[in-house]
């Protein structure tokens, strides 16, 4: 099982995007159960947390993207995503997704925002 995280890119301040993160080879007794996890990169900067959902749905956020941000889950395409919105360019970072119980974490998807 490895997870592939996909949908970052370049976008201006208030600006959206959404990441997709899929558990790739992933059977649904593995997958459901799980809690997934955001974290993010900034460049020069150490990974920091930013939402998690368990298999409860329920979630959490990191202060600095509360209200901006929103993690949703699709059990049934295997799949973890991240909505964000109106981004600032102190978003600007990787992006990777992690399960939790697997204890995978994937390559991460680069995400700019440009003033």
């Amino acid at each position: 099982v490895r997870l592939v995280e996909s949908g970052g890119g370049l976008v201006q301040a208030g600006g959206s995007l959404r990441l997709s993160c899929v558990a790739s080879g992933a059977i649904t007794s593995v997958f459901n159960p799980d809690s997934f996890d955001w974290y993010r990169q900034p460049p020069g900067k150490q990974r920091e947390f930013v939402a998690s959902i368990d298999s409860s749905r329920n979630e959490q956020y990191a202060d600095s993207v509360k209200d901006r941000f929103t993690i949703s889950r699709d059990n049934s395409r295997k799949r973890v995503y991240l909505q964000m919105n109106n981004l600032k360019p102190e978003d600007t970072a990787v992006y990777v997704c992690s399960a939790r119980r697997l204890g995978i974490t994937g390559q991460g998807t680069q995400v700019t925002v440009v003033s």
